[in-house]
């Protein structure tokens, strides 16, 4: 059989689940970094996806290709293509949750340096202010105030301190940032 027919295996490959979700990717040789929240969310919707979406949409499909003609049966295509979205989905969770490395914000409790899971108030250059938290790909919602570790603003952050200016680069230039405030989430007792 001629080479140009045969699929080799590429690295690549694994990380078309996740464009096709959406996501934005781990950087190379990292651990998908979360807090318990964000990982404990995943992991339901992943339960919750394979203990009752998916064997309910596999009876549908099963009900659906006894009744004959699969051809034209809205049911069982449907169905199908559900049935590929629920497995595209339970494998990015997996892949995701398999590199997961839970982090406790709470240790750093009274710090003023930024790291994973600091709610950061600074000033920009004109003099406005912004508060964002720091958190996983997966469990950042910018509608939230909360930025991902791997996002620009976290990545000139991190590991600044109460007082420092860092440098945003951004395709309009470099802003300077200065770092007002720090805070994490007190420890439980």
């Amino acid at each position: 059989m001629s080479k140009a027919f045969t699929k080799e295996a590429d690295p690549q490959d694994e990380d078309d689940d996740l464009d096709e979700m959406g996501a934005a990717p781990i950087p190379r040789g990292s651990k998908n970094y979360m807090t318990r929240p964000g990982h404990d969310r995943l992991r339901a919707e992943l339960l919750h996806l394979l203990d009752e979406e998916r064997p309910r949409v596999v009876e549908v499909v099963h009900w659906a290709a006894s009744n004959g003609d699969r051809s034209e049966n809205g049911d069982y295509l449907y169905g199908k293509k559900r049935l590929r979205e629920i497995d595209r989905r339970i494998r990015f969770l997996t892949r995701r949750l398999d590199v997961a490395e839970v982090v406790n914000p709470a240790v750093h409790h009274g710090s003023d340096q930024v790291f994973f899971g600091a709610t950061v108030t600074f000033a920009r250059e004109d003099g406005s202010e912004e508060t964002v938290t720091i958190l996983g790909i997966d469990e950042a919602d910018t509608s939230q105030a909360q930025v991902s570790w791997v996002s620009p603003v976290a990545q000139a952050l991190l590991k600044a301190r109460v007082g420092d200016e860092v440098k945003l680069r951004t395709p309009g230039g470099v802003q300077l940032l200065e770092v007002l405030a720090v805070a994490y989430p007190a420890p439980e007792a």
